[in-house]
Parts: C-alpha cells; sequence; structure tokens
C-alpha cells in the first residue's frame, strides 16, 4: 500500500506516507453510499484512493447543491476546515463510483502541517483549488441563466468522468443545480436541437 499511496499522491514524501501508514485506516464505500453527512462531527481527514465521491450542500428542507468531486488523489477541503475549528460538517459527500479513501485522525493535521513540507503543500493546495472550483460555482448562480448554468454543469460531469456519455437521470441533474426535472427536460430537449447532446434512457451523450 505504500507504493500505492505514492503513486496516487506522488507528491507526499516518504516520510509523511510512513506516518501515514501508521495511522490510517482503510475503508470502502459501494456507489450510492453516504459517507459525510451534514450537521455530523468529523473526526478524520478523508484522502482518496479510488473511485468517485460527489459533495453537496443541503438545506434546511433536504433540497441538494452539487458542488465539486473527490477523485484519486484529493482530499476533502472542507473537512479539514471543520476540523481546524472543531465544527459540525456543512457538506454531504456521497460515493458515485465505488471508492476506497484512507481516512487519517484530524488530530495530527497541524502536527504534520509543521513536520511536513509536503502535507502543508498539499493542503494549501487543496484549499486553493477548492476555493477556485467554488467561486466558479458562485459565479454559474449568480451571473449566468440556467441554460448556461446546465451547460457548465454538464462540462464539469464530463472532465470528472474522463467520458462522454453521463448516465444521469434529468431528476437528478435537478437535483444537482436546485431547479426541477421539467425545467432540466426542457432545456436538455432544446440542447439536443442544437446539436450539443443527444438524449437517451438515463444517458445524455455529450457532443460539444
Amino acid at each position: 500500500m505504500p507504493e500505492q499511496l505514492k503513486k496516487t499522491f506522488p507528491s507526499f514524501s516518504k516520510e509523511l506516507i510512513q506516518d501515514i501508514k501508521t495511522n490510517e485506516v482503510i475503508k470502502n464505500f459501494s456507489s450510492g453510499e453516504v459517507i459525510m453527512r451534514t450537521g455530523q462531527y468529523i473526526k478524520n481527514t478523508i484522502l482518496v484512493t479510488k473511485g468517485t465521491i460527489k459533495v453537496y450542500r443541503e438545506d434546511d428542507d433536504g433540497g441538494e447543491f452539487f458542488m465539486y468531486y473527490l477523485q484519486p488523489g484529493q482530499a476533502c477541503a472542507l473537512s479539514m476546515v471543520c476540523a481546524a475549528k472543531n465544527e459540525k460538517s456543512q457538506i454531504m459527500a456521497k460515493v458515485v463510483d465505488d471508492a476506497e479513501v484512507v481516512m487519517v485522525p484530524l488530530s495530527l493535521m497541524d502536527k504534520w502541517m509543521m513536520e511536513h513540507r509536503s502535507w502543508y503543500e498539499f493542503v494549501i493546495g487543496t484549499y486553493r483549488n477548492r476555493f477556485e472550483e467554488v467561486l466558479e460555482v458562485i459565479d454559474s448562480i449568480a451571473f449566468r441563466a440556467m441554460d448556461e448554468r446546465l451547460e457548465f454543469y454538464l462540462k464539469r460531469q464530463v472532465e470528472a468522468c474522463g467520458c462522454k456519455e453521463l448516465k444521469l437521470s434529468h431528476q437528478e441533474i435537478g437535483s444537482d443545480l436546485n431547479t426541477s426535472r421539467e425545467v432540466i427536460s426542457r432545456l436538455l430537449k432544446k440542447m439536443e436541437q442544437r446539436g450539443l447532446v443527444i438524449l437517451h434512457r438515463n444517458q445524455i451523450e455529450i457532443l460539444m
């Protein structure tokens, strides 16, 4: 596993990997499982080694809004922030593709920030990348009409999976964008007429 960890997180030093190995708990999750819920206390930093995890914000009525994906070689920045302040999680994380994660106690985070330069740079890089991604989402909400938001959303899905066929229902997309299935169906039909997508049952082929 040290070799696998080094392959997935190539920036980690040998000393850091050894510390991770000493303190880690490896867990596997199946597609559809929720691994982090809004309101729970976070006790571990989550490093993704396999699979894909979807991160959401939830409103008081249980509505969901898609924020970003976690993929191999990445960690959840928001869980790190919650840990630093000993606060409850403000997000929900759900497995999209069967995932393997390395969990490391958050109590070690500050210690490693001082002892391991590679961990310090990884954490700062994680914060920066997620901040930029969240800014893109905010820009999408604030400055784009729903048809532009949908195109932006689909492009993010393509980038995340590295594929052109997205196995997404109109209802799922509506939930991610906090709008109705009917609105998404209508906009997708318009995109199909423009030659940007081909619609199949619970699958969207991206042409743009």
